[in-house]
């Protein structure tokens, strides 16, 4: 049940708000977490029992970790309850790929390995209840915010199913004053439906067009792409990408402003970054901040000295780009954006050296693409021959079939993604403050309906897409 889904958009969405508004505010929690189950099982089923047993299991950690000094039996406690919640990742997302790897090293030095991977069904949105999971125990532990109140209270937060599949990544420390207390207000429910439909054209009218031009490029057999075609197709992903992502978190905090909570920005304008530094504090905001807190502090940071420093970069990005998927090209592309960043801020300790302006902006932007080959490629193989193509080392030639993708639309698509991630933030808000609040308001109100129906229409005709996060 994706949020670009008829039965999502027209069912279960309009029926679940309807019920939320009209029940008395001490039975909103728990309504919420039994429509978050719900929404849940419909795709994973009986494998719901992980995400239940999260919500149990942290939540009697979290009590418990609250009532006890902060000493060494809170710390191994504390210990505990991160392994524990790690265990089913491993389990579902890399217990296999550990096999693979097993069989590639056994391969690779002539030895039998006679075991086969396991059958395993991944549940959705692993990575995310995990790490929110974990950054509630952590949160407590440091004395940042109180247990929820009641098992109800932190079921609903943890099943919350606006952000439970693919984010943003909310602490419980953020949403702790609305846990029990959010009145419904209109202009709240006014603005969440703005931001959710602006949300659902992102996805609907701009990611999955683009991303047909993308899936054709990198869909292509080696010897029959060509440098335009490979640059064509990084392009299309990387709005893709950026669309689709940015468009679902904007549908998830549009949904929680409309049930009374405000979940934290996601992104903010990546693509106009003049460092690899500065777009890590632009894209998947939430997530880069959980790695900062959780793990890149907690290793010592930049505390150290420098080459400590680096190695904790270095490691942190490694297992950013493992979060990201269980496969090399993912391990690869952690690595890629940690050595990136090793360099830049050697860069600046011994040389005084910064990426800015226009040279800054364009070699972020082309390093970006770069990573986002590996992102999108299904084996490595395949990205080294991208790479090649994309810097015109390979004799191959995109066929005029290809190049049929490109229809009017898609052109028009691609024209209109890229202006619009470029366009800085200031200059649209500007735009509105010269036209008034009494005009702004309809006009936006009207801009959204229109959306809307436009990505209802592309829906009835051509289907929906998956969202890209979907499989995290």
């Amino acid at each position: 049940m994706t949020f670009s889904s008829p039965g999502f958009l027209f069912g279960f969405m309009p029926i679940v708000f309807l019920l939320y508004f009209v029940l008395p505010a001490r039975s909103r929690n728990a309504f919420l977490m039994l429509a978050s189950f719900a929404f849940y099982f419909v795709d994973a089923g009986l494998v719901s029992v992980v995400l239940l047993g999260s919500v149990v299991v942290n939540a009697i950690i979290g009590n418990a970790l609250y009532r006890m000094p902060a000493d060494g039996r809170a710390r191994a406690l504390l210990a505990v309850g991160v392994v524990v919640n790690l265990v089913p990742l491993i389990y579902y997302k890399y217990w296999n790929f550990m096999q693979r790897a097993a069989l590639d090293a056994a391969a690779a030095l002539h030895m039998p390995a006679a075991w086969s991977l396991s059958d395993i069904v991944l549940p959705a949105g692993i990575s995310f209840f995990t790490f929110q999971g974990i950054s509630y125990i952590v949160d407590i532990y440091r004395r940042h915010a109180p247990p929820a109140p009641t098992l109800v209270d932190f079921g609903m937060y943890h099943t919350l199913f606006p952000q439970l599949i693919a984010g943003p990544i909310v602490r419980y420390s953020e949403l702790v004053s609305r846990i029990q207390h959010r009145p419904v207000r209109l202009e709240d429910v006014h603005a969440g439906l703005l931001r959710f439909c602006l949300g659902l054209a992102k996805k609907i009218v701009i990611a999955d067009n683009v991303g047909v031009v993308a899936d054709r490029m990198f869909g292509l057999p080696a010897d029959q792409l060509g440098t335009a075609g490979a640059w064509i197709g990084i392009l299309a992903y990387t709005l893709q990408i950026l669309f689709d992502f940015s468009g679902y978190s904007d549908m998830a905090i549009g949904m929680g402003r409309m049930l009374g909570f405000k979940f934290p920005e996601n992104f903010n304008q990546p693509y106009r970054s003049h460092s690899i530094t500065e777009f890590w504090r632009r894209w998947h905001m939430t997530l880069s901040r959980w790695f900062r807190d959780y793990l890149y502090i907690p290793l010592g940071g930049n505390r150290a000295g420098p080459v400590r420093t680096y190695l904790n970069l270095l490691i942190v990005f490694v297992l950013c780009g493992l979060w990201h998927g269980a496969a090399y090209t993912f391990l690869l592309w952690g690595l890629f954006h940690g050595v990136l960043l090793v360099i830049e801020r050697l860069a600046l300790n011994r040389f005084g050296l910064a990426p800015r302006g226009f040279s800054g902006w364009l070699t972020t932007l082309l390093l970006v693409m770069v990573g986002w080959v590996l992102f999108r490629a299904p084996s490595a193989g395949v990205a080294g021959h991208y790479l090649l193509a994309m810097a015109g080392l390979t004799t191959g030639e995109t066929p005029a079939a290809a190049w049929s993708v490109l229809t009017p639309d898609k052109l028009l698509f691609l024209v209109v993604g890229s202006v619009a991630v470029l366009v800085p933030e200031n200059w649209r808000l500007a735009a509105w403050q010269r036209a008034g609040d009494s005009i702004a308001a309809p006009v936006l109100s009207l801009g959204a309906l229109v959306l809307f129906a436009y990505s209802a229409m592309l829906i009835a005709a051509n289907g929906f897409n998956p969202f890209i996060y979907f499989r995290f």
